[in-house]
């Protein structure tokens, strides 16, 4: 029997009957017929939807009617929850199918029970916040169902508590813990077990897949279909998954709980505790060899580092020294015997990193503020995704709005070895050449001369007034950002102007972005977290600015390392990897102007090399149809009322 989907999303349907405010729109329809033909088929589909052709609604829609088990993954944790509480709730009622639908996210978004009552008995905090948000954490816990962390309003995000009373991959009992049936994570995955529809994230989808550990794999077998919203991040988390990685964090937490399991089981046992602590000194030491700085190395720059030598043959060493006292002590209780297990287990996992990488991988380093990451990445994954496409008879769906450069997706393919995928477009229903304005500045200077962001914001700033604030200015980098602020700062107060200025990293993403949209005349400055999953309807964002060209810094030792295995197979990275990158990075941000068809605004890209670089075209052409300028006065006429 064929479906109709005309009847749910065409004129008088059901979807304009049950829900207010409904637009009928050509191209979601043509999206969703799409998606049923690749469910029906079980085919893979690359569906890449303009903004506002409701995209999320065209999937959903096709997968509840076809019926069958359905996996659907996002990006960002954000978009998770909001289909989960919000877009499939509505979609099942209006279409009256009975789907059951689960949420699952990774153990650490859930509150262990076993971490919190021994971080509670332990009563050692790093700060009286900590121990405050423990004891949050407990009364929260005594009184939710899922035990999802997003629902703590009471503790922020980012507080070191949640460290203390969730669980890891590593540091999990798994069936030995005597909470295992109260378990907030295992009720999750039977939810999810029972479930019809499935959201998860890409990350927890990635790390299943790999790991064999969360729960996904169990599903993965039975899905009919398996939708990828967000597409766009894929390529970069299939390197990071597909890799291997360990970190001095890993080191400091097995540090951690080796030390409370003996307070806890082995109090007559001292050694353990001054073991684990050798182990975090140790660890501690290796990021102290790799300097002050934070970014990413590549091994070989590294390689004349001696004290990093020397660290890590200490570390090695501590680890065999804790490994072996708790083999020692590991029946005496569950906790020392996963401590056990785990040192033994990073031992291996770094004689792994400083081995050499083999064929078409690259070793690197990552250095945060109090930690390092050793990673080994596969510099092409196309190879192992497909493999996971050939494992079952299923359907594939991945979806964005920027997975083309300009409706070509040959980029995109080669990512993810999706060379045999039907690939569709469809432009955005919103009239952007009426709606927006694309701005280039004339005679800004190169973007890597010194002084290009201090250029950027005496450009920006005339266009700023005109749109009363109401702006976001997206920066490359975070050192742009932060000159950018400075100088944005002292022009408002050069012109009396007390308009509000929000700086990413001063608040939350969720935080910063309520108090854009409730404040007049804001301004809003962020890097690479605001360039997408950002939806602000209306005037309150009038303006983006965009520094520069967002190409990915050419000594990151992953790009380099493609960029060297292109070129070396006498392909042009620069032209086949770098641009396509760009662009899609680009079309991110340019995506948050518009974002209803009552939004105008004017969007300010600042990078010469977009007009006086030969590419410049391929990357303009790939934007929305703005209409175009050069000048600072059309820019700022914009937004004079019409006479």
């Amino acid at each position: 029997m064929s479906i109709d989907l005309a009847r749910h999303f065409g004129p008088g349907g059901t979807f304009e009957r049950s829900l207010s405010g409904w637009r009928v729109r050509a191209q979601q329809l043509e999206f969703a017929q799409a998606v049923l033909a690749a469910i029906e088929s079980a085919g893979v589909l690359i569906a890449e939807a303009g903004t506002g052709t409701g995209k999320t609604f065209a999937y959903l829609a096709p997968a509840l009617i076809a019926g069958g088990r359905v996996i659907v993954s996002t990006g960002t944790k954000n978009l998770q929850d909001q289909l989960f509480h919000r877009d499939l709730p509505l979609v099942r009622e209006a279409l009256g199918v009975p789907a059951k639908i689960a949420l699952l996210k990774g153990r650490a978004n859930y509150v262990c029970l076993h971490h919190l009552e021994e971080s509670s008995a332990g009563g050692t905090f790093a700060s009286r916040e900590e121990a405050r948000d423990i004891h949050a954490i407990a009364r929260f816990a005594g009184r939710t169902d899922s035990g999802d962390k997003a629902e703590c309003l009471q503790v922020p995000e980012f507080s070191g508590a949640w460290a203390r009373a969730t669980s890891t991959r590593e540091n999990c009992l798994g069936a030995k813990c005597r909470h295992y049936e109260d378990c907030f994570v295992m009720k999750a995955r039977k939810s999810a077990s029972d479930a019809d529809i499935v959201v998860v994230n890409h990350h927890l989808f990635f790390a299943d897949v790999v790991l064999r550990e969360e729960g996904v794999t169990d599903l993965l077998p039975s899905a009919n279909t398996i939708v990828f919203d967000e597409a766009h991040h894929l390529p970069d988390l299939a390197r990071l998954f597909f890799g291997q990685a360990v970190s001095t964090a890993q080191v400091v937490e097995l540090a951690r709980d080796a030390r409370g399991a003996q307070i806890l089981h082995a109090k007559e046992t001292p050694a353990i505790g001054e073991a684990a602590l050798a182990a975090d000194r140790a660890a501690r030491d290796v990021r102290i060899a790799l300097g002050t700085g934070t970014g990413r190395f590549a091994a070989a720059q590294l390689d004349a580092n001696e004290a990093l030598a020397r660290a890590l043959d200490a570390l090695d060493a501590r680890l065999a020294d804790l490994a072996g006292i708790l083999a020692a002590h590991a029946e005496r209780a569950d906790e020392l015997r996963n401590a056990h297990a785990r040192a033994v287990g990073l031992r291996e996992a770094l004689a792994a990193w400083r081995g050499e990488p083999g064929e078409g991988a690259v070793r690197w380093v990552e250095t945060y503020a109090q930690s390092a990451v050793l990673n080994r990445t596969p510099l092409d994954v196309a190879p192992i995704f497909a493999q996971q496409l050939a494992a079952g008879r299923r359907a594939w769906i991945f979806t964005s709005a920027t997975l083309s450069v300009g409706g070509d997706f040959a980029h995109y393919q080669a990512e993810l070895g999706l060379g045999e995928a039907q690939a569709r477009h469809w432009e955005s229903p919103y009239d952007f050449a009426t709606q927006a304005l694309l701005y280039v500045p004339e005679d800004l200077p190169d973007p890597n001369s010194p002084g290009f962001t201090e250029a950027v914001i005496e450009a920006a700033f005339p266009v700023i007034e005109a749109a009363q604030g109401r702006a976001f200015l997206l920066f490359t980098s975070l050192r742009a950002m932060d000159i950018g602020h400075a100088r944005l700062k002292e022009k408002l107060a050069g012109a009396g102007l007390d308009w509000p200025v929000f700086l990413q990293g001063t608040a939350g993403k969720n935080e910063l972005l309520e108090r854009f949209r409730d404040t007049p005349n804001a301004i809003l400055l962020g890097s690479q977290s605001f360039w997408e999953g950002v939806d602000v309807k209306g005037e309150a964002l009038s303006l983006v600015v965009i520094d520069k060209l967002p190409f990915n810094p050419p000594d990151d030792p992953v790009l380099a390392a493609r960029i060297e295995q292109i070129n070396r197979a006498g392909g042009n990275a620069f032209m086949q990897y770098q641009v396509p990158r760009a662009v899609i990075a680009l079309k991110q941000g340019a995506g948050r102007l518009i974002r209803d068809e009552t939004d105008r605004g004017v969007l300010m890209i600042c990078d010469p090399r977009l007009i006086s670089k030969p590419y410049g075209k391929r990357i303009w052409r790939a934007l929305p149809p703005f209409r175009r300028t050069r000048s600072g006065d059309d820019a700022v006429a914009f937004f004079r009322p019409a006479v």
